[in-house]
């Protein structure tokens, strides 16, 4: 992953926007009656097809489909549980998970990394 300030601001960026509108698309389409179960996995669902149209058509990279599938995932699943009670709510949490979904993705890849390079050097 690359730590240059830039990468790290468009990760931002996409992770924010996608969880966001994930969030915010699931709470209008599902409702407050709804199971939760259902809800959830219709949430799922939308914000995995929401990410994958932003990452290919908004980002133009491949490098954020990682961190904003899985924000995507989440946020829906978090707003198809528990639909928020307006828009600014749901765009809020859905931001917030995908700050969330950032820090793992990065924690996990500083963990990963040197345990991979670790075991590449003990091959030689």
């Amino acid at each position: 992953m690359e730590h240059r300030v830039y990468f790290l601001l468009g990760d931002l960026a996409t992770t924010t926007v996608t969880g966001a509108l994930a969030a915010v698309a699931t709470g209008a389409l599902v409702g407050a009656g709804w199971n939760m179960l259902l809800g959830m996995c219709v949430g799922m669902l939308l914000g995995m097809a929401l990410a994958l149209v932003l990452g290919f058509a908004l980002f133009f990279a491949m490098e954020v489909m990682l961190p904003g599938m899985l924000t995507g995932m989440l946020a829906g699943m978090a707003a198809g549980m528990w639909p928020p009670a307006g828009a600014l709510p749901a765009a809020g949490s859905g931001a917030l998970i995908g700050v969330g979904v950032l820090v793992f993705t990065y924690l996990a890849n500083a963990w990963i990394q040197p345990h991979g390079m670790r075991e590449q050097d003990g091959n030689r």
